[in-house]
This record gives C-alpha cells, sequence and structure tokens, in this order.
C-alpha cells in the first residue's frame, strides 16, 4: 500500500493545476466504492461526501481511505450544499446518493422522496449558484420504468414507476433535465439497470441470495426466503458502470443514457446459478416467501443500451454467469473462518 500511495503522490505533482477534482456523493456504497477506485487510477483528486453519523462506515472504501478525502454534507440541507460545492470546486459531481432499498421506499415513502428526489435539486441549485460550469451526473434508474410500457426500455421509453423509489428518480431524473435545458449546465442522467457485486448490501435480493447460499452451503443456514422468483431484471456488474458514468460526463454535449446488458434473467435463475457455483441444487433450500412480496410488483426489466454502446463505445464485460459465481465465491470466503468446523 504504500508503494502505491507514494506513485498517487508523484502522479499529484506531475499533473499539477491539470488534475481533474471530482465529487461523489454516496461514496461509501457500493457503486461510489467502484467509480471511486476507478477515477483514482484515472489521476483524479476523488473527494467523498458522507453524512454525519456517530460511527464511520467506511467498509466498502476501507483500501482508499488514504486515497480519497471525505467530507461531511446532508442532501436534506441546501446549505450544506452550497458551501461544499463553493469549498470543494469541483470539476465533476457524481450523485450516488439515495435512500436506495426499494421495500424500505415503502415504509419511509417521504424521506426518500427528501433524500431521492428533492436532494438531488438541492444539489443541482448549489452548483448553478457556485459555478454552472460544473459537469453533473445524476444516477437514474431502470424502476423509473417499473409497469413496463415496452420491452426493451430505451431513453425513449414512457416511465412508469411502482414504488416511492421509483417516483423519486423520475423527479430527480426530470428536475437535471430541467436544469440542463433551462440553465443551460452540462447535466446528464445514466439510467441504469440492476448491476450488483460483491460490495452489494446484503438486503439486496442478489446479495441476499450469493450470502444465502455461502451460510447453506457452510452448514450455518437451512433454507432461503425470498419474495417473487419469477421477476425478471437485467443484471449487471457496478464495476463496468462507473465507466459508464464516467463517459457520459466526458463527452461534448449533455445526454443521457440507458446504461444495461440487454440480457435479461429471473431471481430464479440467479438462484440455480448461485447454488449450482457450491455443486448444490437451489430447488431444496429456496422458499418463496409471501413476506417478501412487494405491493406492486415490477415483473420485467430489461434495457436497450445500443445508444450508449454507439455514443460512449461502452460495453459490459463481465457477464451475468461470471458475476453470481463472483458474488458467491466472495461470501464463501467471508464466511468461512466464521463457519463452524
Amino acid at each position: 500500500m504504500p508503494e502505491v500511495e507514494a506513485n498517487d503522490t508523484s502522479e499529484q505533482r506531475a499533473a499539477g493545476l491539470n488534475r481533474k477534482t471530482a465529487l461523489i456523493t454516496g461514496i461509501t456504497g457500493q457503486d461510489g466504492s467502484y467509480l471511486a477506485e476507478f477515477l483514482l487510477e484515472k489521476g483524479y483528486r476523488v473527494v467523498g461526501m458522507t453524512r454525519r453519523t456517530s460511527t464511520e462506515v467506511h467498509e466498502r472504501i476501507e483500501h482508499l481511505v488514504a486515497r480519497v478525502e471525505i467530507v461531511s454534507g446532508d442532501l436534506l440541507d441546501q446549505g450544506s450544499m452550497a458551501i461544499l460545492i463553493a469549498d470543494i470546486r469541483p470539476d465533476e459531481v457524481y450523485n450516488l446518493a439515495a435512500q436506495s432499498f426499494v421495500p424500505t421506499s415503502w415504509n419511509q415513502p417521504v424521506l426518500t422522496g427528501e433524500f431521492t428526489a428533492l436532494g438531488v435539486t438541492r444539489l443541482l441549485e448549489a452548483i448553478r449558484s457556485v459555478d454552472p460550469k460544473i459537469r453533473f451526473y445524476q444516477a437514474s434508474s431502470s424502476e423509473m420504468f417499473g409497469k413496463v410500457q415496452e420491452t426493451p426500455q430505451s431513453e425513449s421509453t414512457p416511465f412508469y414507476p411502482r414504488s416511492p423509489y421509483g417516483v423519486a428518480k423520475v423527479y430527480g431524473h426530470w428536475i437535471t433535465v430541467n436544469y440542463r435545458e433551462s440553465y443551460n449546465m452540462f447535466a446528464v442522467s445514466g439510467i441504469l439497470f440492476n448491476h450488483e457485486s460483491p460490495r452489494r448490501g446484503k438486503e439486496f435480493a442478489t446479495r441476499k441470495i450469493s450470502d444465502g447460499v455461502a451460510r447453506i452451503k457452510l452448514g450455518m443456514q437451512e433454507k432461503l426466503h425470498l419474495g417473487n422468483l419469477d421477476a425478471r431484471r437485467d443484471w449487471g456488474f457496478a464495476g463496468d458502470y462507473v465507466h459508464a458514468m464516467w463517459l457520459m460526463l466526458q463527452q461534448e454535449q449533455p445526454d443521457d443514457f440507458v446504461i444495461a446488458t440487454g440480457r435479461t434473467h429471473s431471481v430464479r435463475d440467479f438462484c440455480r446459478l448461485a447454488f449450482r457455483a457450491v455443486d448444490l441444487d437451489y430447488q431444496r433450500y429456496v422458499v418463496e416467501d409471501p413476506r417478501f412480496m412487494r405491493p406492486a410488483e415490477v415483473d420485467l426489466l430489461i434495457g436497450d443500451p445500443s445508444k450508449a454502446k454507439r455514443a460512449l463505445g461502452w460495453e459490459p464485460e463481465v457477464t451475468f454467469e461470471a458475476l453470481v459465481e463472483q458474488m458467491v465465491a466472495a461470501d464463501m470466503a467471508r464466511l468461512q473462518p466464521l463457519a463452524r468446523v
């Protein structure tokens, strides 16, 4: 690690004033951690915004804390956003912070709206008032399509969200478009379909599956309770998707892009591959549990990434099958020391 830091310091000196600064909200999340890694490799000064809490939650960026700057800020507080932008003067802002767990949005719809919808406005307004030339990336979501109006979903597909989270994301998406068109700001939205990794939170279905598979294989758990096994999603690797975020902010003109693999799989498919990775049959262990069904289900999401491939030159590199195996292997390695002998 010291050698890496030394190299980074020499790169900073060489880059001098030409070194770009990026501000990432939500840096401690899955996407934030992968994006921070990516931007550091590109020679950026990386500043991560986190909410002030009594405990530190830097697990996903523990290996990066010596190379990034962590600052306090709150998307609920307009004043803190303006001060932050004025102090840091970033070249690029990546807004990845949100209340991002769909089931929670049903229990906390107002808070979800404050963070995931109005928080975008507060950040855009801070940028507009301090320096409208700052480039802004908004993390939009395939959940905005909800009850899909066409398949596959592209940039022109009408939105029909089916959760408070999806509704809030639609607001965040359109306020970004509005600021771009009203104030001539370089503000873009990436409509990202489901993207996973070993850093995914355990409350999400894919990580719940990989963690459950490892626990069952190691004798730490007997059954895996899930919701709708027939729901279908377009799943990719988070590390691939942050590359697309960066590419969007490097274009001559701001535009919005669907980022997806163009392939769809069911939750059942994910289970089958995950259990197969440890030589088990998922049907013996998976229980479809009504407690985990959504009040309004999103049955099928599949993105059309042709515009991103054509305009950005972006291609996903990690396959669905490799992603599932990677997640299971990571949870097996994490839990092995804790398993009964």
